[in-house]
């Protein structure tokens, strides 16, 4: 059987990935690349490279010996990089989101049917234990045809937006929190075998931190609610800056049934009509698959890298297309970038291209 020769650029990100590629028996890291020379010399050395498979020129690492290239760098490079690296004759998992706009994910696209080459965003929620759990439920019938689904991911960055003391802004403090919308839809979308066609966006503005009104990373909240081409809707909620815990949260509204997971790390439950009590009853909220072998946890986010990576390998051994291949990953991206100028435009009711 062949073994993957991979790449990884961008290491602060990439290093969990890095793990879990690295205890594949299939798969050999040969390439690592930062433009950080510290972190370089630091990751390199943990994972015993030699000094010419590191590289701080994104274009030198292209020409190393790489069969794959895990695009694990800030949001704003991803497009280019991907393309970059399909041209070059590489596979390419990407961190989501694939890109900040319409057009570039439309050229990201076009790379990909030009070179023929793999393509799959790395959207480790859609692996939670108990989103493939769920997974199976939806896929038996139990809840019925679902019409309705909500998603919240609220995570305060406030460090990773500025620095307090200097002032000095991050990459991050020019995305609108709904530009990072995969967390939510992802799991929403694949769960619902359905696409977004229209959608609408709002925000109540920088109320938490009005000196940072020029600096869209720091709204306090985007909504976004949106219609599916079966004629289902789905809202999402997102937030970077809440004073608030962390969590992300998913609720699924069928016509025979209902799950949900609790806001802050609970048990979640299902309901399912004429069989459950009017409480409904207990059902798995776990991110950690408890059947994995322990090699599963090295990437952290529970067991989802793991496996997600499992389902990339598997697409290119046996030449078939990725689960979140690059036309689901734009359907999982575009709906933010669309519900943030709906928000911009007063809310109003926008398209969502389809892309092919």
């Amino acid at each position: 059987m062949k073994k993957w020769k991979v790449g990884i650029v961008g290491l602060s990100r990439g290093r969990g990935f890095l793990n879990v590629f690295s205890a594949h028996p299939e798969v050999e890291v040969t390439a690592l690349c930062d433009i950080d020379a510290n972190k370089l010399t630091e990751v390199g050395d943990a994972f015993q490279l030699a000094d010419p498979a590191r590289f701080t020129r994104f274009d030198d690492f292209l020409n190393a010996d790489t069969d794959i290239v895990l695009v694990a760098t800030p949001i704003p490079c991803h497009a280019e990089q991907s393309i970059k690296s399909l041209e070059a004759g590489k596979h390419v998992l990407c961190e989501q989101t694939v890109a900040y706009t319409i057009e570039e994910c439309q050229q990201v696209v076009e790379a990909v049917r030009r070179t023929r080459k793999k393509y799959m965003m790395a959207e480790n929620y859609c692996y939670f234990h108990y989103i493939r759990q769920w997974k199976k439920v939806v896929e038996s019938g139990k809840i019925g045809q679902i019409y309705y689904a909500e998603g919240e991911y609220i995570h305060n960055i406030l460090p990773l937006l500025v620095e307090e003391k200097t002032g000095q802004f991050y990459w991050r403090h020019e995305r609108p929190p709904i530009w990072y919308c995969a967390h939510t839809l992802g799991p929403l979308l694949m769960l619902m075998n359905d696409r977004i066609v229209r959608g609408c966006g709002v925000t109540s503005g920088f109320k938490s931190f009005p000196q940072y009104k020029d600096h869209p990373g720091f709204l306090d909240f985007e909504l976004g609610l949106f219609q599916t081409e079966k004629g289902s809707f789905v809202r999402i909620h997102r937030s970077q800056v809440p004073a608030s815990p962390h969590f992300v949260w998913y609720s699924l509204y069928g016509t025979m049934g209902h799950l949900e997971n609790r806001r802050v790390r609970g048990e979640g439950f299902i309901y399912l009509r004429d069989q459950s009590p009017p409480e409904g009853e207990p059902f798995t909220s776990d991110t950690v698959d408890p059947n994995a072998p322990p090699e599963a946890r090295k990437g952290g986010h529970g067991t989802s890298e793991y496996y997600l990576i499992r389902d990339f390998l598997n697409s290119l051994e046996h030449d078939t297309t990725p689960p979140i291949d690059v036309i689901r990953a734009t359907e999982w991206t575009i709906p933010g970038i669309v519900a943030h100028q709906s928000a911009l435009e007063g809310g109003r009711w926008l398209e969502v291209p389809l892309l092919e």
